[in-house]
């Protein structure tokens, strides 16, 4: 479906989370609009059978769900399902606009005042089955694992918890977690203390958390049983560049895998680094280099489709820098094309269909898994019956036939 999904950021009144739908010469449509039940909504994503949108609020660290249409990406309700890892209780820390800190800055008084409280930053759910929601928060440098009930679409419970660093006794601020597409990998930037977390995935104790859920059996025994293993941590500036002076954005993977990127704000750099793919260390990382933005406070950056280049968004200058990437080095070069943006703060390279929604396909496994992760993708998801309903199944089939008489066409216009 060609439907994009926005939010609100305000900390005084309720996030609105915004949907789109994006028409063939990219005029954007709303077609609904839904209360975020939380403060300074900051992230958004959509479970693995299309069926809910689930949403991270900053500022009361709430992460909630809301129902959409499989067919037209509309919402197809209010909040279903909400989790507050506070507890109800009050915040401890004053937003800025009642005396509160910047939380931009990264001095000692600031990150005690943002590390009053939690501050759930994302939610990413695991790309092998999609029932755990790992939720980085910042306010108490933790890795959350939470069990999400995709039948129902709601987050249960909080399984374990873990350090999202080397726990040296400084702040990390974990901010945003993303999944290498074949290795068992999941990296996490630390805003506060500009590294990055390389963390292996047990992705056996994942389906074995998902059987047990399914056969209606109590969770309570994964209690300390943790998914992620700490296996690295990586700065992502130079050692000589006080780290007080820098808070990292964003993290992404470029698509061939090869390389991870993040975002300085304050260095005003694009930091890019290679993934070992061999070895005892695959998945570990080592420095490419840094490269300015040509402006200040790259807040995020995206790739375009083709992976060959790179659009950064330079909050505080109010421009968007385009450069070119190369795939073999991981070096980028500025295009010499720069837009005149005020204060962007997000960049989405949509790639709109003819109605066709592609079909959904979860991360490949390692040569190593075991012989039941290596059975066939239609295998798999025949005998996890819950997993994608006969319904939602169907559709899916429809479409990707449809996809495919599509493409038909397309390659019938073309000369040989």
């Amino acid at each position: 479906m060609n439907t994009i999904y926005t939010c609100t950021e305000d900390i005084e009144e309720n996030g609105q989370i915004i949907a789109y739908k994006i028409k063939s010469d990219g005029e954007l449509v709303k077609i609904g609009q839904a209360d975020a039940g939380g403060t300074s909504t900051c992230y958004l994503t959509i479970d693995r059978e299309e069926k809910n949108l689930l949403a991270v609020n900053y500022w009361d660290s709430s992460l909630v769900a809301i129902p959409l249409s499989f067919d037209t990406g509309e919402f197809a309700g209010s909040i279903t399902s909400i989790y507050d890892p506070k507890g109800g209780r009050g915040m401890n820390a004053a937003a800025k606009n009642d005396g509160g800190v910047n939380h931009s800055n990264n001095d000692e008084s600031t990150i005690k005042m943002r590390q009053a409280d939690p501050h759930s930053h994302a939610l990413v759910l695991d790309p092998y089955v999609g029932c755990i929601a790992y939720v980085p928060c910042l306010g108490k440098d933790l890795i959350r694992e939470f069990y999400y009930d995709k039948i129902n679409g709601a987050i249960k419970e909080e399984l374990n918890f873990l350090p999202s660093g080397l726990c040296t006794g400084h702040p990390d601020g974990p901010r945003y977690v993303e999944f290498h597409p074949s290795h068992r990998i999941m990296y996490v930037v630390n805003e506060l203390s500009s590294t990055i977390a390389v963390f292996s995935v047990d992705k056996s104790l994942i389906r074995e958390i998902n059987n047990a859920a399914k056969n209606g059996e109590d969770l309570g025994r994964f209690k300390g049983r943790r998914t992620l293993k700490l296996l690295q941590s990586i700065g992502t500036i130079p050692c000589a560049f006080p780290k007080k002076m820098n808070t990292c954005g964003r993290i992404a993977l470029h698509k061939s895998g090869r390389f991870v990127v993040v975002s300085n704000r304050g260095h005003q750099s694009i930091a890019i680094l290679r993934v070992i793919e061999s070895g005892t260390q695959r998945g570990h990382l080592t420095t490419v280099g840094y490269f300015h933005t040509r402006g200040d406070t790259p807040r995020h950056f995206k790739f375009d489709h083709s992976g060959q280049y790179l659009i950064v968004a330079n909050q505080d200058t109010d421009n968007i820098s385009v450069f070119s990437f190369n795939q073999c080095s991981g070096e980028i070069k500025f295009t010499g094309n720069e837009y005149h943006v005020p204060s962007p703060n997000f960049v989405c390279s949509c790639s709109l269909h003819d109605e066709i929604m592609d079909v959904i396909v979860p991360v490949s496994d390692d040569s190593s898994d075991s012989s039941e992760e290596e059975a066939s993708l239609g295998e798999n998801m025949m005998q996890d019956d819950k997993l994608f309903s006969r319904d939602t199944t169907e559709k899916q089939l429809q479409r990707a036939l449809a996809e495919v008489e599509y493409l038909k066409k397309q390659l019938g216009k073309v000369a040989f």
